[in-house]
């Protein structure tokens, strides 16, 4: 996708979409079944990263290892909202993917 190809930002349609995931990812949070959550998780994952949105793509990671885990609730509600941040940024850099990652941590840390 030429999104990808030139890492500029992704259009607005493309976030939004990606909002109504998670927002419907989120309401599933607490007692979905896992493999289910997982692959919207990466139906999102892929949206993401086909559209230059590397934050969004770092943090979907850190999502799809927690449920691997088998973590539901609310340290999933949290990192969902660090996803919705990451998929508003601007910033695709490396530093941006970081600093998501490591609010990320501090979010497991709480």
């Amino acid at each position: 996708m030429e999104n990808a190809a030139n890492h500029s930002p992704a259009p607005d349609a493309i976030r939004a979409d990606l909002m109504q995931r998670i927002v419907a990812l989120d309401s599933r949070a607490d007692q979905g079944r896992a493999g289910d959550l997982a692959q919207d998780l990466d139906a999102i994952r892929r949206i993401a990263q086909a559209n230059g949105l590397q934050p969004a793509v770092s943090v979907a990671h850190v999502l799809d290892a927690a449920l691997a885990r088998g973590e539901r609730g609310p340290l999933i509600h949290g990192w969902l909202d660090i996803l919705r941040d990451a998929i508003g940024c601007e910033r695709i850099d490396g530093p941006t993917c970081d600093a998501y990652l490591a609010a990320c941590s501090v979010r497991l840390a709480s």
